[in-house]
């Protein structure tokens, strides 16, 4: 089963709603994404210097698949769905999407 990381940096559009913003993503989208058989943990952060890269968000999502273009499109069918029954906000703003497969396991410092 290969491992990848989908990592999406977002802006709110409306900093007055920015709170809104944060309460819906983590507990309406992420939980949404969940539900895609394959993503398997979800984690938001917040960027320490936006202007840097020009997302103040970052949400990574880990998954873990044999076939990722299957993955992406059962996710990107379910957001339409999602987005059809009112659970989206319009004050997303998509900076950039990217997807990257794990070339080596994880390591930890030694103690």
């Amino acid at each position: 089963m290969e491992r990848w990381l989908y990592m999406v940096g977002t802006n709110c559009t409306d900093p007055s709603r920015e709170a809104e913003f944060n309460d819906w993503y983590n507990n309406t989208h992420l939980p949404d994404v969940l539900e895609t058989p394959g993503i398997v943990r979800a984690t938001r952060y917040q960027n320490r210097d936006p202007s840097q890269q020009g997302a103040k968000f970052l949400a990574v999502y880990e998954v873990e698949t044999n076939d990722i273009d299957k993955t992406m499109a059962e996710l990107q069918a379910a957001l339409a769905r999602k987005r059809a029954q009112g659970r989206w906000t319009q004050v997303i703003q998509v900076v950039y999407r990217s997807l990257h497969r794990e070339i080596n396991p994880p390591l930890s410092r030694k103690r």
